[in-house]
């Protein structure tokens, strides 16, 4: 039975190792920044951005792959936005959730 924790333990700290080593681009992070205000196409997101369109559609792809964002097709443009699992509050707060953990990102408040 401790057996069966301890590797429950570990696959939920796999994931959340997988979860952190996905945030930790600055990239990343800041398309998620811009989906909090709302959904975007590649196009928008490129230009917002300043990148080149294969490099912001390989971010949204790990992002999408990872569950952290969904997308939806209308006609050949395809937009995507926050999911369920990712959530904004204030517009400068992320909150990311997984099976038994949630990561909360925000600005640390001044003392």
């Amino acid at each position: 039975m401790q057996h069966m924790k301890a590797e429950a333990a570990s696959q939920d700290l796999e994931q959340l190792n997988s979860l952190f080593r996905l945030l930790s681009d600055k990239t990343r992070l800041t398309i998620l920044f811009l989906l909090a205000q709302g959904e975007r196409n590649v196009m928008t997101l490129t230009r917002e951005l300043g990148l080149p369109q294969p490099t912001v559609s390989h971010h949204l792809g790990l992002l999408r792959t990872s569950n952290v964002i969904a997308n939806r097709r209308k006609g050949k443009q395809v937009f995507y936005a926050l999911n369920g699992r990712v959530t904004a509050s204030g517009g400068n707060e992320l909150e990311v959730s997984m099976a038994h953990y949630r990561v909360k990102i925000e600005p640390a408040s001044e003392a």
